[in-house]
């Protein structure tokens, strides 16, 4: 355990052995139309959800479904029309609620001006914490966010992949319970995109609760462990990933160095059985598997033909 995580202990959330991460409870969120009294925007519309403790959760939906609404009243940044949302057992609209939370929002705001490591070091402070501890603390997040070379540079200077990353940083500052990401690979590229989602199967194996909000849903796909779909302010869909994307009356059998007549004979079985063999593929890998195969490769032969090179970077 990390001098951070001292600090706060579980006796400080006395409910959080038995209340989930988040709970919304009838949430609806209502904008009012200005010049149009009585008239208004329902972005959100009598949702429960319900967020276990140590899983990663995917808030699904295309854009204006209401993703970012939910994460902001459950952060305690705008107010609910009606109903109720808790972090820990904590009403979301306490201070205290939110002592051991991340958030990194869809588009966040840092100066430009200061360098990674002014940067963290400025919310760590914003946060209470200070001296060693702190210095610990951004050593920590800078390694494991891979920012170690652009440490000392400004911000200005950044790609939007790198900002993403300081992001996910200033948001484990704190060594929280829960992060909450609204869309966090937005505008970053394949190999910085499937570096957040291993960040993010990273924080689950520690014991943290990931919310996570996203229209990408093959990205989504790989890291969480249940999903809730938004359309229209409404949840339509919710359950365990591996339950909900599983076609109940058809199963896949993949074989290797199968001849012809094995297949013959699969599908010979498969009709006196009163089964019908649908397809038989070969397996394909993803867009993305390729795309980082191709890449590293083509970084180690870079690296192999610069040897010997000076300033070969």
């Amino acid at each position: 355990m990390s001098d951070l995580s001292r600090h706060r202990s579980e006796a400080d959330w006395p409910c959080a052995d038995r209340e989930p991460a988040i709970a919304v409870t009838g949430l609806t969120k209502v904008f009012p139309v200005p010049l149009h009294p009585g008239r208004g925007i329902m972005a959100v519309r009598d949702l429960d959800l319900r967020v276990e403790r140590s899983e990663v959760y995917g808030l699904l939906g295309p854009n204006g479904s209401g993703k970012s609404t939910t994460l902001k009243i459950i952060l305690g940044l705008i107010s609910p029309t009606r109903g109720s949302t808790q972090i820990l057992g904590r009403d979301s609209r306490s201070v205290g609620s939110r002592e051991a939370v991340g958030f990194l929002p869809e588009n966040p705001y840092f100066y430009k001006y200061l360098t990674a490591d002014e940067t963290l070091r400025f919310f760590g402070k914003l946060c209470g914490l200070g001296g060693r501890v702190l210095k610990k603390r951004i050593d920590e997040l800078i390694e494991l966010v891979g920012l170690s070379r652009a440490r000392h540079r400004r911000l200005r200077t950044y790609s939007k992949g790198m900002l993403q990353r300081i992001g996910l940083a200033q948001a484990l500052i704190n060594d929280p319970k829960v992060v909450v990401l609204d869309e966090p690979t937005a505008g970053v590229d394949p190999a910085g995109s499937h570096d957040i989602r291993q960040l993010i199967v990273d924080l689950k194996s520690r014991g943290i609760t990931v919310l996570l909000s996203s229209h990408l849903l093959a990205q989504a796909q790989e890291v969480c462990d249940r999903i809730g779909i938004l359309a229209n302010g409404r949840l339509v869909c919710e359950g365990r990933l591996d339950e909900l994307v599983a076609i109940k009356n058809q199963t896949e059998l993949v074989l290797q160095n199968a001849p012809p007549s094995l297949l013959q004979e699969i599908e010979a079985l498969a009709a006196k059985s009163n089964a019908k063999l649908i397809e038989a593929r070969r397996s394909t890998t993803t867009l993305e598997r390729l795309f980082l195969d191709v890449t590293e490769a083509n970084d180690e032969c870079r690296m192999l033909d610069a040897e010997g090179i000076p300033n070969a970077e």
